[in-house]
């Protein structure tokens, strides 16, 4: 059974229609939306400042989400897949974005929408992702700019795949 925790009165809020694997541990002053799916073995750490995940996001196996004390939550869009693995700490994700198994994405980033992060990039702090590009290395570097609505489909249709999985569960 998924762990639930309260931390310092808060309570995460967590819609009806999302799946919680087993062991994933949500903890504290986090808020998820409709749709989305928690997997196995992933922590979402509300401690020290907000967490807030949208409609439609899949947080994959093993990923770790957690904000900055009194400086940035951490935000994620609608329809954000976020890859097995990967590292989300103190920023803004926008809609229809992808972070790639075992990207991190840092303090103060903000990656604007129909964008993607790829597989282990690491993507610095404060840096801003424009909105149609991908993003690798490390540290991340832009090395494909499309249309500002180009991975707009794809990315929301990776989405709504995980609704079918979190169905199978």
């Amino acid at each position: 059974m998924a762990l639930i925790k309260e931390l310092n009165g808060i309570f995460p809020k967590i819609e009806l229609s999302c799946f919680l694997a087993d062991n994933c541990v949500v903890i504290g002053d986090v808020v998820i939306g409709k749709n989305s799916s928690i997997w196995f073995s992933v922590v979402i750490r509300g401690d020290v400042n907000s967490i807030i995940i949208g409609d439609n996001c899949n947080i994959q196996d093993g990923v770790v989400i957690h904000s900055s004390y009194k400086k940035f939550k951490t935000t994620l869009g609608n329809n954000v897949s976020v890859g097995h693995n990967a590292i989300v700490h103190a920023c803004e994700i926008h809609d229809n974005v992808l972070l790639g198994m075992g990207s991190i994405v840092m303090d103060g980033c903000i990656v604007n929408k129909n964008s993607v992060i790829a597989a282990g990039a690491v993507v610095a702090k404060n840096t801003i992702i424009e909105s149609g590009s991908v993003y690798a290395g490390v540290p991340a570097k832009k090395i494909k700019q499309f249309p500002k609505t180009h991975f707009e489909d794809s990315n929301k249709q990776l989405a709504e795949q995980y609704i079918v999985y979190s169905d199978w569960y």
